[in-house]
């Protein structure tokens, strides 16, 4: 039996190879991602390593217990004495303080850089040791800042804003903007840095000066003499750092923490690896159930002669799943391969965007060998079980019947039974979803189980489905003469073997055009919302979370040619009892020309201390409506009071939850009386000059983002661009392995047909002709497949589609009607290009020796 299971595997290279290529994709994502998740892991430990060489010891400030009161402001401990205190510990050797922050700057073109990942955006203070070096931040060219008003930058971020030494760069940390001139490059191994982030240098009079006050320091780094080791060194250093308010922690378990800190925020990169390998695995496991069915089909009679000559059932089902393990190990061995090379690939297409990496060489660990054998193996196990019970029950006496038997109406009628049974129970669970008004974690949980009932019915009913539909669609084929009507009778001549062929197709479409209708209609509802309630052509806002619009801004922004009305907009937290809201404190007097808010009741006009406005959600939670009264606290800190509603409009992002004056929910916000947004009425008609005067305005703050309604827009649908990259890269995956499916069937199916293939030519068909018959058979595979999926797709998307607008203002069923054309034409493309081998192979056929083939 194993020679036969080889020999059988050896006898049909190309439809092995085709089949250990659609699971090899899969493998190649999985183990790829996890290779590429150690070698970003390991990158980050020995970049962490090497930022902290040469560092025994790290004191740092405690953080307050919760809940600790302090009497008065509170005082840094690390200072200047205390470093003078630690270089007398037995064991030190140096002590060099350090001062971190934050700081974002902009590039050359004026625009921030990477203002985005602001944890990443690091300033330090250059702080140069005896040999008047600092070994943390290694000149690479210029010199070290020494003075008020210069800096110097790491090469990487040079590079990326298009800086160059002596250029004066503008930048900002929590306060006003500054401008400093760049006077030296330097070199860093702050993962922080080289996972994309940005590198500042002050002197270090600045830089305590900025983020401290006068001789104190954010940490102190002690290095150990020779014999010292840095766990012996930290207990020293602990006994005489003042108790609770400072602790030494050893270098290697700093840059472990760095490490591990830097892995966890950049660990969103790993997921649309694993996405795409996990639609490949689930799609290629149809086309190996698909291909060892035919195979075993094919088998019939020989599976019914060893039968007839002594082996058993179980004899029979182990050589077909023996099959399969050598097809998995092929498949698992190729993909590892693969899987190096998009690990490898990886951090060259994250860079793109300027998300760099650390680079290193690639980390190869066994749970990404494991993972690939186990993948590739045990997805083709499972697909191969299934066809090996079915030639398992292969009795004897078929040896003596054709090759190709109809199947039991019986079993089609249990299918169908199970098939409208999964669609009813399906349609229902997503019908019931209707009535669902938010997307919470069981809704969600919901509509995947809804949609995995939808297209487990329509997997289950395609065979039934095959006749009646490729019988319409067949027309059209039909009016292509004899060789469209050949087409379309071949098509029908086994549905089971039609319907898994076009599974593939199913699932690939369906997935895309469901994702297509959904982040279509999503990313029109987000184009809605994001202009919803402005009336304001400008909107400038701050990235820092802990200061405000600078009030000297907020004048010379009113100030500003072309402006005409100004809105300063103070947002704060609004505590109800039940959750914590966003508040927006606003002048009734210039609002009404910059937000166009839907009042369902009331005005805004009444707004005045103690008065406030709500969202129609808000409202709706609490029961309230104009006129009455909502308990509630203003900021953090304060005592609960009533509030009366003046007023109650339609949900807007504008507006946040919540309206209030001004002047009291500045008193009471986190920062008293800063501004957080501005929105602009402006009546110039040059935007783009206007634009560059109100950044003059707020002197190219890189924390402030100036926008006009466009950008709004474009910046609420931003993970629609994801969204819709994923789509198209999963719709390329699926139409791959549904071309490998289709080439497979055809090819086998030419294989089963020489015989009728080689009438067909003694009768008078050309080469053209037998050409022409398969292909159109491939398309009319493909159609019913594209069919199916898009239906599927539709019915999905729309019945998941309350889930969105429960969470999304207006959002609406929107048809992405050019995508849906593109996917169709796609794969009916696909699979007529599928079939151009099987084709040639059928037309190469001679008369003669095809109708004497046996």
């Amino acid at each position: 039996m194993l020679r036969t299971t080889l020999r059988n595997l050896l006898a049909h290279k190309a439809r092995l190879a085709m089949t250990v290529l659609a699971v090899c994709l899969g493998v190649a994502f999985v183990s790829g991602t996890l290779v590429f998740a150690d070698t970003t892991a390991a990158a980050h430990r020995a970049a962490s390593s090497k930022s902290f060489a040469g560092i025994a010891v790290t004191v740092t400030e405690k953080a307050p217990e919760p809940g600790a009161q302090e009497d008065g402001p509170p005082v840094g401990v690390l200072d200047d004495a205390l470093a003078t205190k630690l270089a007398r510990v037995p064991g030190v050797a140096a002590v060099r303080p350090s001062i971190d922050g934050l700081a974002t700057l902009n590039a050359a073109d004026g625009i921030p850089l990477r203002a985005e990942r602001a944890w990443s955006n690091v300033a330090s203070a250059y702080i140069p040791g005896e040999d008047s070096e600092d070994t943390r931040h290694p000149l690479a060219e210029g010199r070290a800042p020494a003075r008020a008003g210069e800096i110097a930058v790491d090469s990487g971020t040079a590079d990326a804003g298009g800086l160059h030494l002596g250029d004066t760069v503008t930048l900002a940390t929590d306060g006003p903007v500054m401008t400093a001139r760049l006077v030296g490059l330097v070199t860093t191994e702050d993962t922080r840095v080289t996972a994309g982030g940005t590198l500042v240098l002050f002197d270090k009079a600045t830089a305590q000066k900025l983020f401290l006050t006068p001789g104190h320091y954010t940490g102190i780094d002690l290095s150990a003499t020779p014999g010292t080791s840095a766990y012996e060194l930290a207990d020293r250093v602990t006994a005489v750092l003042p108790a609770d308010r400072a602790e030494a922690t050893t270098g290697q378990a700093q840059a472990a923490q760095q490490a591990t800190l830097v892995n966890t925020l950049t660990r969103g990169y790993q997921k649309i690896p694993l996405v795409f390998a996990g639609v490949s695995l689930f799609i290629g496991s149809f086309l190996i159930v698909n291909t060892f069915t035919m195979a075993v089909a094919r088998r019939s009679r020989e599976t019914a002669l060893l039968r007839a000559i002594g082996a058993s059932r179980r004899q029979v089902s182990r050589s077909v799943l023996l099959e399969a393990v050598v097809i998995g190990l092929a498949a698992s061995a190729a993909g590892f391969l693969l899987g190096l090379g998009i690990a490898a690939a990886l951090p060259h297409v994250l860079g793109a965007d300027g998300h760099t990496l650390p680079s290193g060489p690639l980390e190869i660990g066994p749970r990404s060998v494991v993972a690939a054998l186990g993948v590739g193996v045990g997805v083709t196990v499972l697909a191969a079980w299934l066809p090996s019970r079915r030639a398992a029950r292969t009795a004897p006496v078929e040896a003596m019947r054709t090759a190709e038997q109809p199947p039991a109406a019986q079993r089609f009628r249990l299918r169908g039974a199970i098939g409208l049974g999964l669609l009813a129970l399906g349609v229902t669970w997503l019908v019931s979803l209707s009535d669902a008004q938010d997307a919470s974690e069981e809704n969600l949980r919901n509509a995947m189980i809804g949609c995995g009932l939808l297209v487990a019915a329509l997997i289950a009913l395609a065979p039934l489905l095959a006749s009646p539909v490729i019988r319409l669609t067949g027309r059209l084929t039909g009016r292509l003469g004899v060789t469209g009507r050949l087409a379309r009778e071949n098509s029908l001549r086994d549905p089971r073997r039609t319907a898994a062929t076009a599974a593939t197709l199913l699932l690939s479409t369906g997935l895309v055009t469901g994702l297509a209708v959904i982040g279509n209609s999503t990313g029109q509802a987000l184009d809605r919302q994001a202009a919803a309630g402005l009336g304001a052509d400008y909107v400038v806002s701050t990235r820092s979370t802990t200061t405000g619009i600078d009030p000297g801004a907020v004048r010379r922004l009113a100030d500003t040619s072309g402006v005409r009305t100004t809105t300063a907009i103070t947002d704060s937290t609004l505590f109800t009892g039940t959750g914590v809201r966003e508040i927006s404190g606003v002048d009734p007097a210039t609002v009404r020309d910059t937000m166009k808010l839907d009042f369902l009741s009331g005005s805004i006009d009444d707004l005045a201390p103690g008065r406030i406005a709500l969202s129609s959600t808000l409202a709706r939670e609490h029961g309230v409506t104009t006129g009455g009264v909502l308990n509630a606290r203003l900021g953090r800190e304060g005592e609960f009071a009533r509030y009366k509603i003046v007023g109650v409009y339609k949900d807007s992002p504008i507006a946040r939850d919540a309206l209030g004056a001004r002047t009291e929910v500045a008193r009471n916000s986190f920062l008293p009386g800063s501004v957080q947004r501005v929105l602009l009425r402006t009546d110039d008609a040059e935007p783009k000059a206007l634009e560059t005067r109100l950044r003059t305005a707020v002197d190219n703050n890189p924390l402030l983002k100036v926008q006009d309604r466009d950008q709004l827009v474009r910046e609420a649908a931003g993970t629609m661009g994801d969204l819709l990259g994923v789509m198209y890269g999963m719709l390329g995956i699926g139409v791959v392995i549904s071309a490998l499916g289709i080439v497979n069937t055809l090819a086998m199916s030419v294989a089963e047909r020489t015989r009728e293939i080689g009438a067909l030519r003694a009768l008078g068909m050309d080469r053209s002709g037998v050409r022409r018959m398969i292909r159109l058979e491939a398309l009319t595979v493909a159609g019913f497949g594209t069919l199916l999926g898009v239906a599927g797709g539709l019915f999905s998307a729309w019945s998941v589609g309350s889930l969105a607008n429960g969470a999304i203002d207006d959002y609406t069923l929107a048809l992405p009607w050019g995508t849906l054309l593109l996917v169709c034409l796609l794969s009916l493309t696909i699979g007529t290009l599928a079939a151009a081998v099987p084709a040639r192979r059928a037309a190469a056929l001679s008369p003669l020796e095809a109708v004497a083939d046996v």
